[in-house]
């Protein structure tokens, strides 16, 4: 009766055994799972650090647009063809084919 109940007892353990190395190789939270996360957490990480550094460059700019007239005036000009009152604006078109004297 001894060895009978060691057998069952033995089969139980290793049912539970294998169950425990399914779920740490397999199953929901398993090492390969948490290796994948550890992967995308870092990923995620450097496409954070790219932001940050995305979100100073563009908050450097509100502040200097808040701040001074200069970037405005700057701003205007290059990107809308402003100019003041009283300034004329030439524009320089520069032809693709040479001109030769015949």
């Amino acid at each position: 009766m001894g060895t009978a109940l060691m057998r069952w007892l033995l089969l139980i353990l290793g049912l539970i055994f294998l169950g425990l190395q399914y779920k740490l190789w397999v199953g929901e939270g398993s090492l390969a799972e948490v290796w994948h996360l550890k992967g995308a957490v870092a990923e995620q990480g450097g496409e954070n650090e790219e932001l940050r550094e995305r979100n100073r460059a563009l908050d450097a700019e509100v502040q200097d647009l808040k701040q001074g007239l200069e970037a405005v005036e700057e701003r205007a000009r290059s990107e809308l063809g402003m100019i003041r009152d009283g300034e004329t604006f030439y524009q320089v078109i520069e032809s693709d084919r040479k001109e030769t004297d015949d």
